[in-house]
This record gives structure tokens, C-alpha cells and sequence, in this order.
């Protein structure tokens, strides 16, 4: 039975290009000029080279625009006002001029025409240029996330591999164009991790193309060579927990989850989630006993625990009283989960209420 609380790492359909470094936006744009996107809407800012000089407005939601300010100072001028700043859309600062473009590799111009249409959201020009590139590190990059975003999974594949065979010249050209690029993968609801061109970012994508196209143990390698790298890396080991229990499900599998899950706390709702697979890959080894002690752990904790995860979390520990022949137990911890969510998986069913 899967789990409602989370699937894996996923990076398409609801993957979001978010170039910033504060959670939930997209800025883009070369240095002096940039464009975020966020919940808030859409901020364009402008600085003045050499004067200290930086502007903000917002993007089509009005005409009210933020005041001028200095970088470590607040006053104005002596007048009292301060100079007008410039209008550039971030896209115009993304458009390579005729005489660069003399200049200008052609992969490159691929580049930079295809962020601009990033920027315009225009995905499918965009990765017709970035196809264009694919021999620089970036563009490939690029082009294999928007193939994954596009569901087209075996591009994707193919376009990471490029990015990954030449990972030492990754972030190059968008250092070049002032480009901060980090894409944000949505796993629950409230955890979202942040990836960019680099062989961590490049690898779990290519773990979610290949579980998009039913390959779980070359994922599974995938993931693997993560945590070899990083075995602290938290997203990785809910990943590869997630793929063993729900794609696998064999006692050796089972194993590795909990080798996987070992000495891992209740610190935080990704520790937590880990905690879930743990206990649920322990009642399926018959260690009943472990399996509850692990979810109790994982439920001494609630504040900043999604309510998905909890009952995830109290679902899994009323089948381990269930196999532990508690059946007073069982009942109290599914009127419990039924009481929060009656429509949760077949809880209504296994207390003998009709479902509305």
C-alpha cells in the first residue's frame, strides 16, 4: 500500500525554476539588472554601476515603486532627492548586441538566448536554443531540467549526462551572465530542497528521470553515489528509503533501509519522514517490537511536523499494534487518525464506519 504523505523526490510535473537564493522565487538576470519572481510577485531591481545605486520596483501590479537607496547609507542627496533610475528589463540585459555577437561563440549565443527565454517563460524556445549548447555544461544542465519539466524523460536523461561527462566546467556561463541558478524540488508539501548545475543536482535529476521511466535500480545507483558522496544528506537517504520500501519491498531492501536509518533522530520533519520508512521496513522484517519504539520516536515530536507526515506516522504504528496482536491499541490510534482525517486511506473501513 503507498503512502499518501509523500512520493519521491519529483522534479516534474511540478518542478519549479527557482534562481535565488531565498526559497519560493526566480531571479534571473545578468549583473545590474534582475528580475525575481516570487509569492509576492514580481520584483525587477537595477543598480548603477560605480555609484553604490540600487532601485526596485514591482512588476505589473501597479506603478508604485521603492525609493532609491545607497548600499550603507539611507540620506539623499543634498537636495533632498535622488536621481531617476533606469528602466532594463532583465531580458534586454539577456540579448547579446550585434557586434558581440561577431564575437560570440554560437553555443554561447544559445545560452544566452535560451535563459532569456527562461526568463519570459517560454519553455519550449528556451530548449530549442539550449539543445543548440548541450556540449557546455550549463546549457545541458538547463535543457535537462526543462526536458524533465516537460515530461520528456529519456531527453532528459541524455542532456544530464552531457552536463555530467563535463561537470568541471558547470556554473561557467552563468557566473559569466551573473545567473544565480538553483532549482527547487518540491518532496512533502512543506520540504523543499534546493539543487543547482552541479553533480549533486545533476544526479537526483537523473534518479527522477529514471523512476519516471520505471528504471528503480539504476536510480537506486543513482542515489547510492550520493550518499557515498554525502552520507549526512538527508534528501538523498529519504529518497533511496522511499524507493526501497515502496519499489522493492524485498527483505534485503528492507535491510539496507534500516543500515540506512541508522542513528538518525527526530531533529526535523525530513529526519521524521525518514523515521517512517524505518519503521514500516521494520514491521515488514517481523521486528514489530523496533518498529513501534522507531514511530514513537518519530510522534514525540509534532510542532513543525506536517499533518501528512503524522499521519502517515500514526497509520504505520496502528498496523505495527496490529501485528503485535493489540487490537485495543489499534483501534485507539486509528479513531485517533480517524477523528483528524476520516477519508485517510481505509481507516473508516477498518472501523467498520461507512464512508460518507
Amino acid at each position: 500500500m503507498a503512502f499518501r504523505f509523500f512520493r519521491r523526490v519529483r522534479l516534474a510535473p511540478g518542478l519549479s525554476l527557482n534562481l535565488s537564493k531565498r526559497g519560493g522565487s526566480l531571479s534571473f538576470g545578468p549583473r545590474g539588472a534582475k528580475v525575481t519572481a516570487g509569492t509576492s510577485g514580481v520584483r525587477r531591481t537595477v543598480s548603477l554601476p560605480g555609484t553604490g545605486l540600487w532601485y526596485t520596483e514591482k512588476v505589473g501590479g501597479g506603478k508604485r515603486r521603492s525609493t532609491p537607496r545607497r548600499r550603507g547609507s539611507a540620506s539623499p542627496s543634498s537636495n533632498g532627492t535622488l536621481p531617476p533610475a533606469p528602466t532594463v528589463r532583465a531580458q534586454d540585459r539577456l540579448t547579446l548586441g550585434f557586434f558581440k555577437r561577431l564575437v560570440t561563440p554560437k553555443g554561447e549565443e544559445h545560452f544566452v538566448d535560451g535563459m532569456r527565454h527562461v526568463v519570459l517563460g517560454e519553455d519550449g524556445k528556451a530548449l530549442t536554443h539550449l539543445r543548440q549548447a548541450v556540449h557546455l555544461a550549463d546549457a545541458a544542465f538547463m535543457a535537462g531540467m526543462l526536458a524533465l519539466k516537460a515530461e520528456r524523460y529519456d531527453e532528459a536523461v541524455q542532456y544530464f549526462g552531457y552536463a555530467r561527462q563535463k561537470h568541471s566546467g558547470l556554473g561557467r556561463y552563468f557566473a559569466k551572465y551573473d545567473i544565480d541558478a538553483a532549482v527547487s524540488l518540491p518532496i512533502t508539501k512543506r520540504i523543499r530542497a534546493q539543487v543547482g548545475p552541479s553533480i549533486r543536482g545533476i544526479t537526483l535529476a537523473l534518479a527522477e528521470a529514471h523512476q519516471a521511466l520505471g528504471d528503480w535500480k539504476q536510480a537506486i545507483r543513482d542515489l547510492h553515489q550520493l550518499h557515498q558522496r554525502d552520507p549526512a544528506d538527508m534528501v538523498v537517504t529519504l529518497s533511496l528509503c522511499e524507493i526501497l520500501v515502496e519499489e522493492l519491498g524485498d527483505k534485503r531492501a528492507m535491510q539496507q533501509v534500516v543500515k540506512l536509518s541508522k542513528n538518525i533522530s527526530n531533529e526535523s520533519e525530513l529526519h521524521a519522514a525518514v523515521l517512517l520508512w524505518k519503521g514500516k521496513a521494520l514491521r515488514l522484517l517481523g521486528l514489530h517490537t523496533a518498529a513501534r519504539d522507531t514511530l514513537t520516536t518519530a510522534l514525540r515530536r509534532t510542532k513543525d511536523r506536517s499533518d501528512e507526515l503524522l499521519q502517515a506516522l500514526r497509520y504505520e504504528r496502528a498496523m505495527v499494534y496490529e501485528a503485535l496482536g493489540k487490537a485495543s491499541r489499534t483501534r485507539q490510534e486509528l479513531e485517533k487518525l480517524y477523528a483528524d482525517a476520516p477519508d485517510y486511506e481505509d481507516v473508516a473501513e477498518r472501523l467498520g464506519m461507512a464512508k460518507a
